[in-house]
């Protein structure tokens, strides 16, 4: 071989040697990450490195506005500043330092990872997605977002605003297979694809905030959007058709998950160690509870129970009802 031929063989295997993450870097990366970096949101857990401190933000930001969690993630860490703390608190009193977050089987859930870090992992979170979600109430999301956010690691986190953001942006990636929630295997494909290796938690929320300011799902504001002239999706957007949403158990046309939350409501109220009879809970959660609700009550009360987050006790034919200790 001449050794022109070995200088081009030579520099064609460096171009194929080439790291992924400059390989397919997508052009819109360096506009979003000055965009975030001018104005992303400055929110309190973005300025933690305590793996704590990060998960705690996690768990509060499922299923509930960003707003409410601000309240009320100074005042949970306040009372409960440590893994150490939280897994040696009763746990009435973390259901009710949880309150107003809603989803409370959440706060229950936290607690039961903080004694099981403390009691069996040695006091220490792990640092690893595959570890993160052997933990209780860790989900492929929270497992990804903490390992990445907390420990630095280069990994994507896909949540409902990512995931808009990501099928918006780049549509021909989902030509052949649209998908229908943010746990799609083909989206998480994605996001591992077009990640940037050395500024993944940057990257990861910056696409949050595009997606929780601008790119919107009823009305994306994409005259102001900082990587527009890349996004084939750009004024295009049409709202998707609402989904038919299952219809929930229930009583008299309210879900169960609102009785759930007024059970734990009213228990919270009560003062440390007392309870109520089952009937007066019953009272106290629905309008015009009577005999016939009975069944219900008990049904909606024993998955309360398995769930870790309300306590019965046998009182003669009926139930006496308090928080757990």
């Amino acid at each position: 071989m001449s050794f022109k031929s070995q200088v081009s063989s030579s520099k064609s295997n460096s171009r194929r040697l080439q790291p992924r993450s400059v390989e397919r870097k997508p052009r819109p990366v360096s506009s979003l990450l000055r965009w975030y970096r001018r104005g992303g949101r400055e929110l309190p857990w973005r300025c933690e490195h305590d793996p704590y401190r990060v998960l705690v933000s996690e768990i509060m930001l499922q299923q509930t506005q960003v707003s409410r969690v601000l309240e009320k993630y100074p005042l949970f860490l306040k009372r409960f500043p440590t893994l150490e703390k939280l897994s040696r608190a009763r746990t009435s009193e973390v259901i009710r330092g949880w309150q107003g977050m809603g989803y409370n089987n959440r706060a229950v859930r936290l607690q039961q990872l903080a004694r099981h870090v403390v009691n069996d992992l040695g006091g220490r979170l792990p640092s690893t997605p595959a570890e993160l979600e052997k933990l209780p109430g860790v989900g492929r999301y929270t497992a990804h977002a903490v390992a990445c956010l907390a420990f630095g690691k280069p990994l994507p986190v896909v949540d409902t605003n990512v995931a808009r953001v990501l099928t918006r942006l780049f549509p021909d990636k989902f030509k052949n297979h649209r998908p229908r929630s943010r746990h799609s295997k083909l989206l998480w494909d994605v996001a591992e694809e077009i990640l940037p290796r050395r500024q993944a938690s940057d990257w990861n929320q910056a696409l949050m905030d595009l997606g929780a300011r601008i790119c919107t799902a009823a009305a994306p504001k994409c005259g102001i959007c900082p990587v527009r002239r890349f996004c084939p999706s750009a004024h295009r957007t049409v709202r998707a058709a609402p989904s038919l949403s299952k219809r929930e158990p229930g009583r008299d046309g309210m879900p169960n998950r609102i009785y759930r939350g007024r059970v734990v409501e009213v228990l919270r109220n009560l003062g440390r160690g007392q309870d109520m009879g089952a009937g007066h809970l019953g009272r106290q959660i629905k309008h015009k509870f009577g005999e016939t609700d009975s069944p219900w009550l008990a049904r909606l009360l024993k998955d309360l129970q398995r769930d870790g987050l309300i306590k019965l006790t046998k009182s003669g034919s009926s139930f006496r009802v308090g928080l757990p200790e």
